[in-house]
Order: structure tokens, then sequence, then C-alpha cells
């Protein structure tokens, strides 16, 4: 349960086909809906960044410049796409669906049962594009198929020192933390990796990991359930909903901390904690320390 990185893998013909020329003719001018950011870091919470449709072939082209002729915001925005399915409501992203053609030159290591798959994401990334801070639910891949990205990761043990809302953490620029504002993000023990082209990083379901396009890129990311099926929501297309026994759970709490609002502020306290020190007792694992 721990992250690593594959190299040597067979991946296909990508690794050298997909050039940025290659790309555009490939999948021509079909149109993809893509973030667009006048600044490098990316926040999701915030929502910094616009979407745009584009041509396909006319988004690779501008991702890979730095400085634009033609541009939506600022002459050195960045852009990013994340493939969906095509009605994002009800399917997932698939590229055997969405990019056919680009999906005949990859090869996805079988580190999984085929009925465990649940979606493969194509990525396009702009030089200099930092992506927030998040976990995923279940198992991935990320195939760095060109370009260089650099990954840092957290352990979900060190949830309590990256400042979460819902799957993502506040904390966008993780080299320099406004350490006023988020102190107890020091405690948080900081993994990193360099994923160059070929190279693939085997993140397990939970884990926080925060990634720069240090080069213009192009990746794939492999979704699978590695737990059984109905732990998963069946709404959910993007793969980042909880599992439905935590939602429940993570309901029921708040519900009962909705009860606590009704004693006093010091008689809250002390049930609060008594709370606390049962979760700790209950669901904490023991080797946590």
């Amino acid at each position: 349960r721990k992250p690593v990185v594959l190299t040597g893998l067979d991946l296909g013909t990508c690794t050298t086909k997909w050039t940025t020329d290659y790309l555009s003719q490939a999948e021509g001018s079909k149109e993809v809906k893509i973030h667009v950011s006048a600044v490098p870091q990316m926040d999701f919470l915030s929502k910094n960044f616009v979407y745009r449709t584009l041509p396909f072939d006319v988004f690779v082209q501008r991702a890979a410049e730095v400085k634009h002729k033609e541009y939506f915001l600022t002459e050195d925005e960045k852009y990013y796409l994340r493939s969906v399915g095509e009605d994002v409501r009800k399917d997932i992203a698939d590229i055997r669906k969405q990019f056919p053609t680009l999906a005949e030159d990859v090869h996805i290591p079988e580190y999984f049962e085929k009925e465990q798959f649940f979606s493969s994401v194509f990525r396009i990334s702009s030089a200099g594009l930092q992506l927030w801070t998040h976990y995923d639910v279940m198992d991935n891949f990320l195939i760095q198929v060109t370009g260089k990205k650099r990954v840092v990761l957290y352990s979900p043990r060190d949830a309590p020192y990256l400042y979460l809302s819902g799957t993502k953490s506040e904390v966008l620029d993780v080299d320099n933390p406004d350490l006023e504002k988020y102190p107890l993000f020091v405690k948080a023990k900081r993994y990193q990796c360099v994923l160059e082209a070929g190279d693939v990083l085997f993140i397990p379901a939970l884990w926080f990991h925060n990634v720069i396009s240090e080069e213009f890129g192009v990746a794939l990311n492999v979704f699978w359930k590695h737990l059984p099926a109905e732990s998963y929501d069946k709404t959910d297309t993007y793969g980042n909903k909880d599992p439905m026994a935590a939602s429940r759970a993570i309901q029921i709490l708040d519900r009962a901390l909705k009860t606590l609002e009704e004693l006093p502020e010091e008689y809250r306290d002390f049930y609060a904690r008594r709370m606390v020190l049962r979760i700790q007792e209950k669901a904490y694992r023991n080797d946590y320390g």
C-alpha cells in the first residue's frame, strides 16, 4: 500500500509516436473542454481557472507553446485537459471511447483483473502547470507518456495536517506553504518523485498527491476498483466519491455533532473529546503510532 515508480514497462508505441504533430493529426478537430488558468497553480476550491472549448488539434498546439498569440486570459496562460465521458453524469472517461485512435498506441500494464477496470483518463498539461493536492478513492497508475512531471505525495495518515476540504487540501503551494495559515502542514511527511517519459507511478487509494508538469506532457491515469464493486457509489463517474460506508459514517458523524450543539459549550467540548477518543480506540491502526 505504498507508491512506487515502475520503469522499463512496455507501454506500446505511444512513447515514441505521441509528438504534438501526431497527436493533432490523430484526433483532428474534435472539440474538447479544457481548463485555462492565468496562474500556474490551479486551485479547485477557489476555482481560479475557467473552462473553455477548443478543437483538439488547436488545443495541443497551444498547450505546447510557452507564449500564445491567441489566448483567452493572458499570453502565458496554462492549459489542462482531463478527459471525461460523453455524458459526465453517466459515462466514465475511457481513452478507447473518447480517443480511439490514440488508444491503439497504448499498452496498459496488466496489474489488475479486467473486470476491476474503472476508467482511463487522458491528460495533457502545459509546462509549469501545478494541480491541487488531493486523494482518489481507487488505486491508479499515472502513466507518463511524454514530458516530465514532479509528483509530491503524502500518506493517508497525514490527513490531519493537510487542511482538507472534501478530497482536496487547501495548501496549494507545497514548496512554500503559508505556515501562519497552515502551521500543522510541517508535520506532514513529504515523498517526491520525478516521472520521465515512459515511467509509471502507482498511487494507492487515499494517498495525497500534488502534480507539477515540468514540461509539456501527455499522461494517462488508469483507475481500478480494488475494493468489492458494491463499495463504490454507482453514480460516481469521476472516481472521487468516498466509498459508500465512509459516506454514511460521515453523515452519522455530522448528525452527532449537530446533536451536541444542544449542550452548553463546556459539555460540547467534553463529549466531543470523548467521541474522538472512541474513534481512536475503535478505528485507528495501531501501527500508525
